[in-house]
């Protein structure tokens, strides 16, 4: 199917089901638990049924599943996006496109967030991820850099 073909609302309904995001901030909702914060994208893609299964699914697998009642606010920065790449993947995307979805975390939930969406690659899920974090990136299978406005492999070793 090409994508570019597609009108606006079946594009947008197409991205909502077959496009995650992860974006460097969460961008959890913060009067929604964690819970209803992976749950919301199932409202635009009308998938609701069995939605709260998969969620917290989701929630057991980012190793936060004792958070699901809990608000952004009482997590810690790594809970609060390892429950973002759940919301990612709530629709059952096939693509996910993550622009520095480790920038603001600090070593430890940066390396657990990375090896999440690793599992999610080996899965069968397209990853994408824009990071200025080389050694992260070096544990990916392809890398490239962007120069001169155009994507190209990157020259230099990252290990």
């Amino acid at each position: 199917m090409a994508v570019t073909a597609l009108d606006g609302a079946v594009l947008a309904a197409y991205r909502a089901k077959h496009v995650g995001f992860i974006f460097q901030d969460h961008h959890l909702l913060p009067q929604l638990t964690a819970l209803e914060n992976v749950l919301l994208p199932t409202l635009a893609a009308r998938t609701q049924e069995g939605a709260e299964l998969r969620a917290r699914e989701l929630l057991e697998r980012m190793g936060i599943a004792e958070r699901a009642d809990a608000f952004p606010a009482q997590m810690s920065g790594g809970e609060r996006q390892r429950a973002a790449v759940a919301r990612a993947l709530v629709n059952g995307a096939g693509l996910l496109l993550c622009d520095e979805p480790t920038g603001n975390l600090d070593r430890a939930s940066s390396e657990a967030v990375v090896d999440l969406l690793l599992q999610i690659a080996t899965d069968g899920v397209m990853v994408i991820m824009v990071t200025h974090n080389q050694e992260l990136a070096a544990r990916f299978g392809r890398v490239l850099e962007l120069r001169a406005g155009k994507l190209a492999p990157l020259q230099e070793d990252l290990t």
